[in-house]
């Protein structure tokens, strides 16, 4: 398995509350297994140990997130 060092942040608007973190998070760890997800609840945003944040991205509006890299 190669190790990638790569961050990404994605912009959640619709993340309002603990529980639509815990969708997005959820959302996230499905669409990047075993990669890191960080989360600010304040700032709506998500940060996600991935070099390519198309998948995820795809992932998140594929459930309903309206999602952009930040």
């Amino acid at each position: 398995m190669q190790r990638t060092d790569a961050m990404v942040r994605i912009k959640v608007e619709n993340m309002t509350c603990g529980g639509c973190a815990k969708g997005v998070t959820a959302t996230l760890k499905e669409a990047a297994p075993g990669k890191l997800v960080a989360l600010d609840l304040e700032k709506k945003e998500i940060t996600v140990a991935s070099d390519d944040v198309a998948p995820l991205l795809a992932a998140l509006k594929k459930d309903g997130w309206e999602a952009r890299a930040a």
